[in-house]
């Protein structure tokens, strides 16, 4: 009941994109996601699809003015590399804080999602807005400074805007870090989430026995919510890399 990705970042040092794509059929996985389009025919000849595509970086995002003009323009482009290969997601972020006040970026976030999601929905592709932690101060596992850090702040910028095209991308990791009470929001908010990432909690490791993270009964109620789209594997792997995945897929798989 469950659709899995594999996110290519967290694996691209142990696989090259060709046995990624090996890999993931075999795990009976659907998409690997975060890849350069380059690749992307190499995926549509596994039999796969991207699931979420990249855009603009995480550290300079919607939430200042100054830079909306190249977050539209990097969202516009992938937004029409998706329509063209089919495929149905981008993901987008709010940006840093840079001094600017919660209120005041979340106003600018959503005039600058405004500007765009309109384009997004004429062409069929689906902006996924990442909630991350700014907790955790160690490189790809927390972004302190990141303003979108919490679930009603991301919820609050996607319900304003109003369009079936924004909705939240839901890191069940930088959740747990931040807001917790994961089922409970997954519950509240199922109908604007667009896109799922897993990863265990603390560490973003595996999904195993050594974090906190119940992942079971969560992905049981994904799965029960009706949810239609991906969800994702996107833990840093600390032993062997595919007996990781497999595990995590095994346990997924609902």
């Amino acid at each position: 009941r469950i659709r899995q990705s594999i996110v290519n970042w967290c694996f691209e040092k142990y696989w090259k994109p060709e046995a990624l794509c090996t890999i993931a059929t075999q795990l009976g996985c659907k998409s690997i996601e975060l890849i350069a389009p380059e690749y992307w025919p190499t995926l549509k000849k596994h039999g796969l699809c991207c699931a979420l595509a990249s855009s603009h970086g995480f550290e300079k995002g919607m939430n200042n003015p100054r830079h909306q003009p190249m977050c539209i323009a990097k969202l516009r482009e992938a937004i029409d590399a998706c329509s063209e290969f089919g495929f149905p997601n981008v993901i987008t972020f709010t940006g840093f804080r840079e001094d600017i006040p919660d209120d005041v970026g979340l106003e600018n976030c959503v005039r600058g999602y405004q500007q765009i999601v309109g384009y997004a929905e004429k062409r069929g592709v689906t902006l996924c807005l990442e909630m991350l932690n700014s907790r955790v101060a160690v490189e790809m596992k927390g972004h302190p400074g990141y303003q979108g850090d919490h679930t009603d702040y991301c919820m609050e910028i996607i319900k304003r805007v109003d369009s079936p095209r924004l909705k939240l991308l839901f890191d069940i990791y930088h959740v747990q870090v931040m807001d917790g009470d994961i089922i409970r929001r997954i519950r509240q908010y199922r109908d604007w989430i667009g896109h799922y990432h897993t990863a265990g909690n603390p560490g973003r490791g595996e999904l195993d026995d050594r974090q906190e993270i119940n992942y079971r009964p969560i992905i049981e109620e994904i799965a029960g919510s009706g949810f239609g789209g991906y969800v994702a594997q996107e833990f840093i792997p600390t032993g062997d890399p595919l007996e990781g995945l497999r595990n995590a897929v095994t346990l997924c798989d609902v």
